[in-house]
């Protein structure tokens, strides 16, 4: 491991820009130490991934993060500072949105990836919010605010800079009025991580005049009220202009080549569930109540349920699937899997979010490829989080989509009702070798009213690839 961060290093440092006359950028006044900042980010961040749908995909999570070391390995010697500890996490949200914290957090949304057109774009972004931290403009624009103590402060330095009605639901717990102060920076310091974002884009081997590009699409695909970004990021007068005017300064002597990465890791997001809206991880996290995730199943509450409706409704799950579902079932989408459940089946008990009736389906990466030895390995993962799980059949042969499957009988004792529940697993392969997969979930007292649901729903099924 350490052999390929110094590796990684190498190769950025040898790509140091040669600078003309790059615009001399300095940290404004501050009244909080360095220590505070990294004090203050590591609360503010532990808050952000209770509240945030956090992507645990490591082909998204080890690309956003190599970016990030890149940028991170070039940083001028004034403001390189030992306590910070960056991080590179990714949002399952679709918005367009990325935020960095005091002392070295970064968090960038999946739909930021998704709108860009190239790696540059994408690290453009990552450059700005990285001089936000270099710049310590939190804690400035927190020093003009007047003194706070760090804990009071962390959670309203995340409702401001995650913004929109998921800010406002993490809000709720501070006393102070900093939501809108603390971290959604005016215009002199945007111009600030602009100037010092492309210095290090230069420094790390990109042409800097992909961040401007990066802020037109922005500007572009937010629409008639803008995106996320643009309402915590101000655009500054010329942005586009300065912007290129400070990249024609900055010679780029060795340019990263290989930027393969970012086809791959697009292309793998198409592969996954569309990530659902900000409004639907906000009604997921008021709906945990500051609990560990911000699955939207949470916002539920268990309790009675109606059986499943005779019409059915199709959904298309980013370029994936197909799949219809009876018509009185909710969408509930996830990181790298969908739930559709009837009110009343989706909710909390004991810490857990789960849902008693309905369908899972989802895809997961698996290195072994044949299908039968595929389908062990999820089963014993689904057992070691649900240890009362046991396998009642052998997988049989089946058809889902088209092309060869299994279908295995499963039972379990139900975390949310203490009572027994049936459970069908139905797996087949991608052409890529994922595994995709399918889990038909109902209490056994009610399984004869399922069954013809579950068929039906297995038997819309389309794949796209």
């Amino acid at each position: 491991m350490k052999q390929q961060v110094l590796s990684l290093v190498v190769i950025v440092a040898l790509a140091v820009v040669g600078v003309g006359s790059e615009t001399r950028v300095t940290a404004p006044n501050n009244k909080y130490t360095p220590a505070q900042d990294v004090e203050l980010g590591l609360q503010a961040a532990a808050e952000a991934r209770q509240q945030l749908p956090i992507m645990r995909d490591d082909a998204v999570t080890s690309y956003v993060t190599r970016l990030g070391e890149r940028l991170t390995a070039v940083i001028p010697a004034e403001f390189q500072r030992h306590e910070f500890k960056y991080t590179f996490e990714t949002v399952n949200v679709r918005e367009i949105n990325a935020f960095a914290l005091p002392g070295g957090p970064m968090f960038v949304n999946r739909g930021m990836i998704e709108a860009a057109n190239s790696e540059g774009e994408v690290v453009g972004v990552m450059a700005h919010e990285v001089s936000h931290v270099l710049l310590r403009h939190g804690t400035a624009q927190a020093s003009k605010a007047g003194k706070y103590q760090m804990g009071q402060v962390a959670g309203a330095v995340l409702g401001a800079i995650i913004g929109g009605r998921v800010g406002s639901v993490v809000a709720q717990g501070t006393q102070f009025g900093l939501g809108t102060a603390f971290l959604r920076y005016g215009r002199d310091y945007e111009k600030q991580a602009d100037i010092l974002g492309a210095q290090l884009m230069a420094r790390a081997g990109y042409d800097a005049r992909e961040m401007a590009n990066m802020f037109k699409t922005i500007e572009k695909q937010g629409g008639a009220n803008g995106p996320e970004w643009l309402s915590d990021h101000p655009n500054p007068a010329n942005r586009s202009q300065y912007i290129e005017q400070e990249a024609q300064s900055l010679r780029v002597s060795n340019p990263v080549g290989d930027r393969s990465g970012f086809d791959r890791v697009t292309a793998h997001l198409k592969t996954l569930p569309k990530a659902p809206t900000s409004e639907e991880a906000a009604k997921a996290a008021k709906g945990n109540g500051g609990g560990t995730s911000a699955d939207p199943r949470s916002a539920g509450t268990l309790g009675r349920v109606d059986a499943p409706a005779t019409r059915y409704r199709e959904y298309t799950e980013g370029n994936v699937f197909r799949i219809a579902v009876p018509t009185n079932w909710r969408e509930l989408p996830g990181s790298s899997s969908v739930t559709f459940a009837p009110t009343g089946a989706y909710g909390q008990a004991n810490g857990q979010n789960v849902f008693t009736h309905g369908v899972e389906v989802g895809v997961l990466r698996n290195e072994r490829h044949e299908l039968p030895e595929a389908t062990a390995d999820f089963i014993q993962a689904l057992g070691q989080s649900n240890p009362r799980l046991t396998q009642q059949s052998e997988p049989l042969a089946t058809v889902v989509a088209s092309r060869r499957a299994l279908q295995t009988r499963l039972e379990n004792v139900s975390d949310a009702t203490g009572q027994p529940e049936e459970i069908q697993l139905f797996t087949t392969r991608m052409s890529d070798g994922t595994l995709f997969y399918v889990i038909a979930v109902v209490p056994t007292s009610d399984a004869r009213g399922y069954e013809a649901a579950f068929q039906q729903v297995v038997r819309s099924i389309r794949l796209n690839d």
